[in-house]
């Protein structure tokens, strides 16, 4: 198990099927079932808008600051145990205003769950203010103004939701306004949308990480761009391979070339309560579909510290971590090799 970072994970995205039950239960609401497995057997996607009209959906048991703080709790103690040492998640607070729930509810919940990992699981974790691309850039602008009062929770904005037909371009001047207030900046891109959309997200959102980016592979003169800059890539295999993004076969995904191209890319989990897998699952199905060795799990472990928004003095703590870690395991084979 491997020391990370996880920077692509979308907090109401690790809604688990039993907690979905639990809150439906608490807060009064009807589900299609009120069975975990019968609802995970309807986890079966043909692209990504089928999975959002079911995450959406979910979605609605969130109401109060107890729901966002067992919600985001739970994920900490998985991640947690998955090995993961510090978090960026993201969230969507234009989801829980249409359900007519206050912004501030969210924050309190989710800081409140923030900070009890912290003292109690020793994980650190940021937020991520989301802007689902479908709502618009208007509705974005709004959402932003709406939660710079509670700026100090939150430290940098995104992108994500419906892909195809929202380009990064329509979301020039709020990244802009969020750049002003010191806010970091990444966007999903070339998930489904090509090689156009990671470059407009570069060169006219100005982001610092791309979540994602399967699809700049199709470009020469983009990757060669990735590289030349350091940009970061949050790559999400297991989403990947359910979502039907990239190859139906995980040994043929875009994670060997990116390395192969010297790319700063690290492993995420995504949605892991729809996707079947966790940071640690991730690590563990790549390793044995890529054949990745030892060196290569520690380098995406590494990436992902350096691909944080973390002083450099705390990733080179957390990058000597996977260095021990790397020893650790590099041990067992050379007691094998000289026997």
């Amino acid at each position: 198990m491997w020391p990370t970072a996880e920077l692509h994970v979308h907090l109401e995205g690790t809604l688990e099927a039993e907690l979905l039950v639990s809150l439906a239960r608490r807060n009064g609401l009807a589900l299609p079932s009120s069975d975990p497995a019968e609802l995970r057997s309807r986890y079966v996607f043909s692209d990504l808008q089928s999975f959002l009209d079911i995450y959406y959906a979910n979605l609605s048991v969130l109401r109060t600051a107890e729901d966002f703080y067992d919600l985001a709790y739970s994920y900490l103690q998985r991640a947690k145990a998955g090995g993961v040492q510090h978090v960026e998640a993201f969230f969507d607070p234009q989801t829980h205003l249409e359900n007519g729930v206050p912004l501030a509810a969210v924050f309190e919940g989710f800081s409140a769950a923030f900070e009890q990992g912290r003292k109690t699981l020793g994980i650190s974790a940021e937020l991520i203010l989301c802007f689902l691309r479908h709502l618009g850039p208007e509705a974005a602008q709004d959402t932003l103004s709406l939660a710079l009062p509670y700026r100090d929770q939150f430290i940098g904005v995104g992108l994500d939701s419906s892909e195809i037909g929202f380009p990064p371009s329509l979301f020039t001047d709020v990244y802009a306004r969020a750049a002003a207030e010191g806010l970091h900046r990444v966007a999903h891109a070339g998930e489904e949308g090509g090689p156009d959309y990671v470059w407009q997200a570069l060169d006219l959102l100005q982001v610092e990480r791309i979540d994602h980016g399967n699809r700049a592979l199709e470009d020469p003169a983009l990757v060669t761009a990735l590289w030349d800059k350091q940009i970061p890539l949050t790559v999400c295999p297991l989403s990947n391979l359910s979502l039907k993004t990239a190859s139906p076969d995980l040994a043929e995904h875009p994670l060997r070339r990116m390395l192969e191209e010297n790319l700063l890319v690290s492993v995420n989990s995504d949605d892991p309560a729809y996707f079947g897998g966790y940071v640690d699952d991730n690590f563990a199905a790549l390793e044995h579909a890529l054949g990745l060795s030892t060196t290569d799990l520690a380098r995406l472990a590494r990436n992902s510290f350096r691909s944080a928004f973390l002083p450099e003095a705390e990733k080179d703590r957390l990058c000597a971590l996977v260095d021990a870690c790397a020893t650790q395991q590099a041990a067992p084979a050379e007691r094998d090799a000289t026997r």
